[in-house]
């Protein structure tokens, strides 16, 4: 899987879910916001890692006794060993919330193996105990009976859905308070780079606002006038 530039990371921290999702809408891009999901804490770090992807079907009870964890192979377990650091772990859980996609436990082990974070569109049991972690983590709502009630883990960094998004394993996976953007991977330095022109101006707008300035004009810009009040704005900040 192939990793992008730390200092790609790195800008991409400094920007918004909102602001990439415009930004990919103007490349064509309108369904890259993963449905449903939202951070089990608020106010963390944006989040920003490569994708490594866990897929689930529908369980069948005889394929998925309580004793299947036993066996070492078994695909949730090898798939919370095996994801990258400064990845992050997007499960396909088909959307489905009446069992968990993980725990605590497991969840914890991402952790401390330096994973980037976790995002399912199913849910987690032991939320509380997950938002307590210094650690980003996105799903739909709790939830207790755990996943082999429900789901059968089925495969590791093949393409998935999550959240009505096509993710693709290294696809970039950006997460704020707001939810979660899926970034394709060829587009990352790209959308990286115009997203840090597009936060500079918004920061822009925001402070004219504030003053004051109607919005007609000058969001978006096409006032000559706000473009050269946003230049001396632009070289009294740079």
């Amino acid at each position: 899987m192939t990793k992008i530039a730390k200092a790609t990371k790195d800008k991409l921290r400094k920007v918004s879910t909102a602001t990439v999702a415009t930004c990919l809408f103007k490349k064509g891009l309108k369904n890259q916001f993963i449905q449903h999901v939202k951070p089990l804490k608020l106010g963390r770090p944006t989040m920003v890692g490569e994708a490594y992807t866990l897929r689930y079907i529908p369980a069948r009870e005889d394929l998925n006794p309580i004793t299947v964890f036993r066996d070492p192979k078994h695909l949730q377990r090898v798939a919370v060993e095996e994801c990258p650091e400064g990845s992050v772990m997007v499960i396909d859980s088909r959307q489905n919330a009446r069992a968990a996609s993980a725990g605590s436990i497991l969840v914890t082990r991402l952790m401390v193996r330096k994973a980037e974070g976790i995002v399912t569109d199913g849910g987690f049991r032991d939320s509380a105990e997950i938002a307590d972690l210094d650690f980003s983590s996105y799903h739909n709502r709790p939830t207790a009976p755990t996943n082999l009630t429900l789901h059968q883990a089925i495969a590791i960094n093949d393409p998935i859905g999550c959240g009505d998004v096509a993710v693709f394993p290294g696809d970039i996976i950006l997460g704020d308070d707001d939810g979660v953007m899926v970034i394709p991977a060829h587009l990352a330095d790209e959308v990286a780079d115009e997203c840090i022109q597009m936060t500079l101006y918004e920061d822009f707008v925001l402070e004219m606002v504030e003053g004051g300035e109607p919005v007609i004009g000058l969001y978006p810009m096409v006032s000559d006038e706000a473009k050269l009040k946003f230049e001396k704005w632009k070289s009294a900040k740079l």
